[in-house]
């Protein structure tokens, strides 16, 4: 690998500027025009893209600090044009290329490097530089010692999540597969295991810590034996043992780009004419907050010169959740908060500190309730042939290892009625100018565990046997409740169905989940006398709430979409159609 150690571009007229953010961490892959960090003069914020890809090896600035055109940024470990590795990173400056930012391995030392190898006179257990690989003799049995570093994978989000849980200490022995540490989302734990075995030379995160793809979480040191020549050694260099970080690539054709202050109005929305004053934020904050449902011009910040940061604009969710005064919540809504109570007064008291997913989902629920004008449709079907049916293949299902609920065809319906009814499956743009239309059937299912609500995702309900769906419910549920749901497994969904099943009542309005734009609440199935040819027959009544979003749905799509429904609930005939 050859070590490229890059500069801070022409600022053009700015001649210091301040690092503001920083966009990789030691140990990040970057793609060539991957922004790097971000640099702030006095006019404007910057984003300094990567002139190429490679790995992330040193970083030579830190937050705060003042650098100018030319100002050491960081180094980053490229591949070789020629194939060749070059492992020398300690140059003086003076080796440098001028103007370029690129150190050059002094020519002498690699000509007798590689005189030594045609001659075999490599000394034997010695560690090649920069590569953390021992050798010995070309001509002997070899044990090559490799450092590898394993990185967090792929976690499908760009947003930060904590270390909950350490399973290896240092010097521990471990296999592939085996789990190194637990990460914990807003959503869901996750269990992070090796991609390989050995042993663990260094642990780069404690519990607590926050972080996000492509962060490193130790070294492993792996053994390679065989008979190995000084130049095949080279090649085990240390190596990202990870999933890279899915990052857009930009079209810039400059090395740097600006990022103009949009000026936003109290709903959260771009404004096109009236300013109610600037944001100072940069892109990744402004991300964030979009996708939070954060109007930025309501955040104050505690930056450089009062530069919004990430922690600001959860330290602003947390106030809105929590808030001590008669102050407007979430914006322009006009929600006035509860003011706290001083509960002491009346009796003995404890404070119970409420879950991540509990919090998120508060924030969730809050947001849709405010800026989604709920409908509730309500109807009841006759699901007495249903249960029987079901109950006539409970034998069928114990053969088969399966517990055959009501869900399994509540969901079969469902994806039914979204067949017939299209303008369900959409999602309404933020602009409001048009809606997106999905052609595949992905149903979120409701699951309660101890830690609150998560919605696993079934993924082509429309395409599963009443089988397969039981089958996977069955998992979804028990993964969900040992919080052991990946993030994959929760995203997606088109529509959401909500079921209290045995708890009881007689209904409930679930409340939406955008970006969908409807939810089905199930109550519990109760018998109630029903008149049919002149007489009361007790049947199995099934109590159903429709949810949907005015915006995009009016009141006669909802009664066609819930009759439809109770059709197919009625007669079970209907859903092989």
């Amino acid at each position: 690998m050859i070590i490229e150690h890059i500069t801070v571009p022409d600022l053009g007229e700015a001649s210091e500027v301040e690092v503001i953010e920083l966009l990789v961490a030691v140990g990040d892959n970057v793609a060539e025009n991957d922004s790097l960090l971000v640099l702030e003069s006095d006019k404007a914020a910057m984003e300094i893209p990567a002139p190429m890809a490679g790995v992330v090896s040193s970083i030579e600035i830190n937050l705060g600090d003042k650098v100018s055109a030319g100002s050491p940024m960081l180094s980053l470990e490229v591949k070789a044009n020629d194939g060749s590795i070059v492992s020398d990173d300690t140059g003086p400056a003076s080796d440098s290329v001028a103007g370029s930012g690129h150190y050059q391995p002094d020519s002498s030392q690699e000509n007798e490097q590689q005189a030594k190898t045609e001659r075999g006179e490599q000394d034997r257990g010695k560690v090649l530089p920069g590569s953390g690989t021992t050798f010995q003799s070309a001509d002997s049995e070899t044990a090559l010692e490799q450092m590898e570093l394993v990185a967090v994978p792929d976690l499908g989000t760009e947003e930060e999540v904590d270390v909950i849980e350490l399973h290896v200490a240092v010097g521990d022995q471990i296999t592939a597969d085996e789990t190194l540490i637990t990460l914990e989302s807003d959503k869901a734990a996750m269990e992070v295991p090796s991609p390989m075995a050995g042993v663990v030379d260094e642990l780069m995160i404690r519990v607590g810590d926050k972080v996000k793809t492509g962060a490193g979480i130790l070294r492993v040191k792996t053994m390679v034996t065989g008979k190995k020549t000084v130049e095949e050694s080279a090649l085990f260099a240390p190596k990202i043992a990870t999933v890279p970080e899915k990052k857009p690539t930009a079209n810039a054709t400059s090395s740097v780009r600006q990022s103009s202050t949009i000026v936003e109005t109290s709903s959260g929305l771009p404004s096109a004419g009236k300013s109610q004053g600037k944001v100072y934020a940069g892109p990744a904050v402004r991300k964030l907050a979009r996708e939070l449902g954060v109007n930025l011009g309501l955040v104050a910040g505690t930056g450089a010169r009062g530069r919004i940061i990430k922690e600001d604009v959860h330290e602003f969710i947390k106030s809105r959740i929590n808030v001590s005064s008669n102050e407007a919540v979430a914006g322009a809504s006009g929600i006035v908060a509860v003011p706290d109570v001083d509960f002491s007064r009346f009796g003995e008291i404890s404070e119970q500190e409420r879950s991540k997913l509990q919090k998120a989902t508060a924030i969730n629920m809050q947001r849709s309730w405010a800026s989604v004008p709920h409908v509730a449709q309500f109807n009841q079907a006759d699901v007495t042939e249903l249960e029987e049916f079901r109950a006539e293949l409970k034998p069928q299902a114990e053969r088969r290892g399966i517990k055959l609920t009501f869900i399994p065809f509540l969901l079969k319906a469902c994806a039914k009625a979204l067949e017939e009814y299209p303008q369900f499956n959409v999602s309404l743009h933020s602009s409001g100018e048009y809606v997106i239309q999905k052609n595949y059937c992905h149903l979120g299912m409701a699951v309660a565990t101890k830690a609150g609500l998560v919605v696993p995702v079934i993924r082509d309900v429309d395409n599963k046997s009443i089988w397969e769906l039981a089958k996977e419910v069955s998992v979804l549920s028990e993964k969900a409740r040992e919080r052991k749901l990946s993030l994959e497994e929760m995203q997606g969904a088109c529509f959401t169905v909500s079921s209290l099943g045995a708890i009881g009542g007689t209904g409930f309005i679930p409340i939406i989940n955008p970006p969908e734009v409807a939810i089905l609440g199930v109550a519990k199935v109760d018998i109630r006398p029903v008149y049919i040819n002149g007489e009361f027959i007790p049947r199995k009544i099934l109590p159903l709430t429709l949810s949907y979003d005015h915006k995009v749905l009016n009141g006669v799509d909802g009664g066609l979409f819930a009759d439809y429904l109770v059709k197919l609930l009625s007669d079970i005939r209907h859903l092989s159609l």
